[in-house]
């Protein structure tokens, strides 16, 4: 058991570093070849933040572990949102500045349901899974006409924020280095972290959808976090929500999908019962929450309190539901 833990931690602290890297060699080699910021943003530096997820999700789909990877996608985008966006707007007030992230959120609400309805039926399959990677191929494709046109136009903040934040000293040979390396490091940790999470599983007798819902997904979001957070301070809140955003549909379309690929079957009734109607609840309920209907559209601390109330009572609910914990008021 100590074994596990100390590869748990090893295997987060790897991954995170390794996503780092990843992310900084492939968007500065995009950079180096012409690519405008404001594609690379909202292209590479969103797959690259959902790549912990991506390689955890792999990974434990090779191994068997459906629901690890199931667990991951989903409690990934119920973090992002209940604890990484309310912990983020807590810090300070979030406002919504650009077109594209307005127009983003309603495919976020899009995926999600369709995400839903292929799994209502209790299996993840390989036409689920070919459903979902062709939803991303043509998600990609979207997000870089919208992001041209954006950039012709010259309106969209994220398009500024984007530049300031990706790196324009590093040389091309120094960011295909970073590149491979954090590749390499991905999928090292990755493989440490689903075998020591499966052990701890074993150990305490939870299913792997608890742990991909609980420690690896609170893991695999950690990078989203401090992300988020330091756009915030550095008065870049577009960029933090964009961030949250992209994250959640790439969770949805280039996770998600890997098990219906990998190792199609059926899912534990919990997804469909509990987990994915919540993670639905809480994607609706940041949409109403963002946009002002008449007034400038933010993300307050008290919402930011109410989302990472509702994270943690769902954390309560996965606790009472595998503990079978339960208590009488009247005695």
């Amino acid at each position: 058991m100590l074994l596990s833990t100390v590869g748990l931690i090893i295997g987060f602290v790897v991954l995170i570093i390794s996503a780092d890297y990843f992310v900084k060699g492939a968007s500065s080699l995009a950079r180096n070849i012409g690519i405008s910021p404001l594609i690379i943003g909202l292209t590479i530096i969103g797959l690259g933040t959902s790549a912990p997820e991506m390689l955890v999700a792999g990974m434990a789909s090779w191994n068997g572990n459906t629901g690890l990877a199931v667990g991951n996608a989903i409690g990934s985008n119920i973090a992002n949102i209940g604890l990484v966006l309310g912990m983020s707007a807590i810090v300070a007030p979030i406002f919504i500045q650009s077109s594209l992230l307005r127009r983003e959120f309603p495919l976020l609400l899009l995926f999600s349901s369709v995400s839903f309805l292929l799994l209502i039926d209790g299996q993840l399959s390989s036409l689920d899974g070919m459903l979902l990677l062709t939803g991303l191929f043509l998600f990609l494709a979207w997000l870089i006409k919208t992001a041209h046109q954006s950039r012709q136009l010259k309106i969209d903040p994220l398009d500024s924020e984007f530049n300031a934040e990706i790196p324009i000293d590093i040389k091309t040979s120094q960011a295909a280095f970073f590149c491979i390396s954090g590749l390499i490091g991905l999928i090292l940790s990755s493989k440490l972290l689903v075998w020591a999470a499966i052990n701890i599983a074993t150990y305490f007798g939870v299913s792997d959808l608890i742990i991909g819902l609980t420690i690896v997904a609170l893991g695999t979001s950690l990078p989203e976090l401090a992300a988020s957070i330091t756009s915030i301070l550095k008065k870049e809140p577009d960029l933090a929500l964009g961030n949250i955003i992209g994250s959640n549909i790439f969770n949805l379309l280039a996770v998600l999908c890997l098990p219906g690929l990998i190792h199609p079957g059926p899912i534990t009734a919990d997804v469909v019962s509990r987990d994915m109607p919540f993670m639905l609840f809480i994607t609706f309920l940041l949409f109403f929450l963002s946009f002002g209907f008449g007034k400038e559209a933010n993300i307050g601390r008290g919402k930011g309190v109410i989302l990472v109330f509702l994270f943690t009572a769902y954390l309560g609910k996965l606790y009472i539901d595998t503990t079978g914990f339960s208590f009488n008021i009247l005695s």
